[in-house]
């Protein structure tokens, strides 16, 4: 680890008050190192990953961590908190904070040296000898692995033994005939790094303590190196501590499972094991497919991967959100090209001759139809591939070829967007009905590769032709009726609900939900379905543009970090990246998220009363000659802007008013906190 952390990456006096001071102190450490190229670019990765889930850990440790394109080479910087830091943990404030950058395409190498670090956490004799350190460089050897060892006599005689402990040697060898109960365990979190090591050193004392063997997979950054089968198959019992989903899942069939998430592996992991021990004495199986999910209810601890322990309407956003993460980039590919496209050779270039026919290298025509049939052809694959990987979602990999297929066939009969949805869904459910069904091991191999396909394809083919099909594109026909008949009030309403959707969790669900109603209307464009987006992508670009504007004409209501994330802010929101504005509303969303939604609910609304039209699914201003009736466009988003900004200044205003009545508070600056000076 000697190229991982150095004495000037540790901060034994760190002085910050929050969470992101303390990134932002250590991050400075790792630019100053040249380990970190882009100071705000780090820090956007670092929120981003704490926005999925905290990384305070018990015992007073705080592990923010990141893979980000802007860390040059592997680092750790350390921190020690004197007052603590609020890290999300249960048992309270972190003062030891590690701070873990790992490169985009970090090597194995390295990883596998971050997770020895994380596996040390679970020390108490490490811990207590990082909050006892007072020079340094000292702490990062220590942190390093380099602590001396004391042996004054390396070979020292062997005493002699006593009868009794011959006698407890005898005693040992006869329990250890004994089998052991066996846990097997799997752990994982969504960056790989930290959590997922930690959990399974966790898992592992534990195991040590309580007399169980306990084997665990990590399935983190550096790739994963599969349980050997016959130590599967000797197991007792599964556990899977995992954030993401666990890899090649059906290797656990026909075993008791308890299924949680990470967290819950790192904090109570002899509560985990007396679990498993429980379900294998009361001959608990869970019903784990070959490649899809369990049915294992797990213990509640928000964890697994997600879907498995919700209840269905968290569980369906899930599925649906699989589909669009996977569909969006054909999105982006095919909706950009078509665009360029128009603005080389006109709307007219979406009739031209095929290219494979007809195409002159001297004519700009040509190339413009070029991009736009290969933009048309990504564009093809939307409803396909949000089918495919809605049901991929709901079942894993068999769930692919029905959904594809499905998706496909609602394309056939016109059934469109809401086709897909649909044909992903009955794909989903129809594989998982399969998997449900018993059959003999010597099938089970063919199961994922042939029958389930099979099978499932030819009743979701079934059911999109015959029963649900037609039905499907008469809805949707009605729906591209009713948006081609938007005018008056009726836009109007349909801008604000769109607005407020996509200003509310900027980037989540409702967010994406708003953002896949208008793409999807982009497959076969109608005038009300380019409205739509039209006024998707306006109301996206406020929060970000009305917090940077906030942060320039009061900057006294923001701290340092605050007024650098607002300078980020100009160029993220311009194009058209509204989870720029999350910083913000992370630090004080009572005041951020009400005030963005009021400003992208006037900008949606002035945008389809404009009757402004987009023809591009992303872009920002970069994409505004593609824009029908483009000032009125840039108007409604600076009213938009301009909305949000006023209510956010008056909010933070009136606090700073109430908890400072003689207006003497003045922002420091600093980046720890906001300091107020009483009357």
């Amino acid at each position: 680890m000697s190229e991982l952390i150095t004495a000037e990456l540790v901060d034994l006096d760190l002085s910050a008050a929050t969470k992101d001071a303390a990134a932002r102190s250590l991050a400075e450490r790792m630019v100053a190192a040249d380990r970190v190229t882009d100071l705000d670019g780090f820090l956007a990765d670092v929120a981003a990953r704490e926005a999925q889930m905290p990384t305070g850990l018990d015992g007073g440790i705080g592990i923010p961590h990141c893979r980000s394109e802007h860390v040059s080479a592997p680092t750790l910087a350390f921190g020690r908190s004197a007052a603590g830091i609020d890290f999300g943990a249960a048992d309270g404030p972190a003062d030891l904070i590690f701070l873990i950058a790992a490169p985009a395409g970090a090597d194995d190498d390295h990883l596998t040296i971050l997770s020895a670090l994380a596996r040390r956490l679970m020390d108490p004799e490490f811990t207590a000898a990082l909050r006892a350190g007072t020079d340094p460089g000292a702490v990062a050897a220590l942190i390093r692995g380099e602590e001396p060892t004391e042996n004054p006599d390396p070979d020292p005689e062997p005493e002699p033994e006593s009868e009794s402990e011959s006698e407890s040697e005898e005693d040992d060898a006869t329990a250890a005939a004994a089998a052991p109960f066996r846990i097997v365990a799997v752990t994982s979190c969504p960056t790989g790094i930290a959590h997922t090591y930690m959990a399974a050193e966790s898992l592992a004392a534990a195991g040590r303590a309580e007399g169980v063997e306990v084997t665990v997979e990590t399935q983190g950054s550096a790739g994963f190196k599969k349980l050997d089968p016959a130590v599967v198959a000797a197991a007792d019992a599964v556990i899977w501590a995992h954030d993401v989903e666990v890899r090649e899942k059906g290797r656990f069939r026909g075993k008791p499972l308890v299924d949680v998430g990470v967290k819950a592996g790192i904090n109570r992991p002899a509560e985990l094991i007396a679990e498993a021990r429980r379900k294998a004495e009361r001959g608990e199986i869970a019903a784990v497919s070959e490649d899809g999910g369990s049915t294992d209810s797990g213990d509640g601890d928000g964890g697994g991967s997600g879907a498995d322990h919700a209840h269905f309407g968290v569980r369906l956003r899930t599925y649906l959100m699989s589909g669009v993460s996977y569909m969006v980039p054909f999105v982006a590919a095919g909706g950009l090209l078509i665009a360029l496209s128009f603005a080389i050779g006109g709307y007219e270039i979406a009739s031209a001759k095929s290219v494979a026919d007809h195409f002159v290298w001297g004519e700009a025509d040509s190339w413009a139809a070029l991009l736009n049939q290969i933009g048309s052809a990504a564009f093809a694959f939307l409803v396909p591939v949000l089918a495919g990987y809605i049901a991929y979602g709901m079942a894993d990999r068999p769930a692919l070829v029905p959904g594809f297929v499905g998706g496909a066939i609602a394309l056939t009969v016109n059934a469109g967007f809401l086709g897909g949805l649909v044909a992903g869904l009955l794909a989903g459910a129809v594989v998982m009905a399969i998997q449900r069904v018993p059959v003999h091991a010597t099938l089970r191999g063919i199961m994922p590769v042939l029958v389930i396909p099979l099978i499932a394809s030819a009743v979701v083919g079934f059911l999109m032709f015959i029963v649900v099909g037609k039905p499907i594109a008469s809805l949707q026909n009605a729906l591209t009726d009713w948006l081609n008949g938007l005018s008056g009030s009726n836009a109007v309403i349909l801008g604000v609900v769109l607005g407020l959707m996509m200003c509310f969790d900027m980037g989540g669900p409702l967010n994406k939900v708003a953002y896949a109603f208008a793409v999807g209307g982009l497959a076969d464009p109608t005038d009300g379905s380019l409205k739509v987006m039209a006024a998707v992508m306006a109301a996206g670009m406020v929060p970000p543009l009305a917090m940077a504007l906030a942060t320039t004409v009061r900057k006294k209501l923001f701290t340092k970090t605050e007024r650098e994330n607002g300078r980020a802010a100009w160029v993220l929101g311009a194009s058209f990246i509204t989870e720029g504005a999350i910083p913000f509303a992370a630090a004080d969303p009572l005041r951020v998220i009400p005030s963005v939604m009021a400003g992208g609910a006037v900008t949606g609304a002035l945008s389809m009363a404009f009757g402004a039209t987009l023809r591009a699914p992303h872009g920002g201003v970069f994409v505004v000659p593609l824009i029908g009736q483009p000032f009125l466009y840039l108007l409604a988003i600076a009213a938009g802007t301009l909305v949000a900004t006023a209510l956010v200044v008056l909010l933070k205003g009136v606090r700073r008013t109430a908890s400072d009545p003689a207006g003497e508070a003045e922002a420091t600056g600093s980046d720890d906190s906001r300091v107020t000076v009483a009357a």
